[in-house]
């Protein structure tokens, strides 16, 4: 079984987020969720993303790190949206990652080194026609990075929601967010 450090998305860490976390327990990983915005939560994305950039990215991705810290070598990363960005850098950077999930976003690998680690097996989803994921870039981010690194994988929803894996949101499709925890269940297991 694998032992995933996941982090939340710009809305916080909302019921969506935690019901995640529960099903991939429910299959047997061990599953850490820190509250990278000291239990506050938002309506909105536009609500959450001005809250993030009032906090500063970086600063963000720093409590990111610090929530790694007392926890073993050996973990998965993973974060949906703006919590791609902890996850990310943590996977590239922290020795010993088993393996990346990232959500919603998918940050240029050069933005935390120089190539993305050889030993380090990653997933990207997000939706085709999500204007954030594609038109931010994201999209052009993780073609980069699954034709760079042999064990990388893209996998593109049909459908135009952010944060569509999030049951407790308006954004929610439940068949694309089935598709996709089938999708990480077989990575955890094959990395576990």
């Amino acid at each position: 079984m694998a032992e995933v450090l996941l982090f939340h998305h710009a809305q916080g860490l909302t019921p969506g987020v935690t019901a995640f976390a529960d099903t991939l327990r429910r299959h047997g990983h061990t599953v850490h969720v820190p509250d990278l915005y000291d239990g506050r939560t938002f309506d909105t994305l536009e609500e959450g993303a001005a809250h993030a950039q009032a906090i500063g990215f970086g600063a963000i991705a720093e409590r990111g790190v610090r929530a790694a810290e007392p926890l073993p070598a050996g973990l998965v990363l993973a974060g949906f949206s703006l919590g791609v960005l902890p996850a990310q850098r943590l996977a590239q950077t922290r020795p010993g990652a088993r393996g990346a999930l990232l959500f919603d976003a998918c940050v240029p690998v050069t933005e935390f080194g120089a190539a993305w680690p050889d030993d380090v097996p990653v997933q990207v989803h997000g939706m085709d026609a999500d204007e954030f994921f594609v038109g931010d870039g994201d999209l052009d981010a993780a073609r980069a990075l699954v034709a760079a690194t042999e064990r990388a994988e893209l996998f593109l929803y049909p459908g135009k929601h952010h944060l569509f894996a999030d049951s407790s949101l308006p954004s929610h499709d439940a068949a694309a967010a089935a598709l996709l925890t089938e999708r990480v269940l077989a990575f955890l297991d094959a990395v576990g």
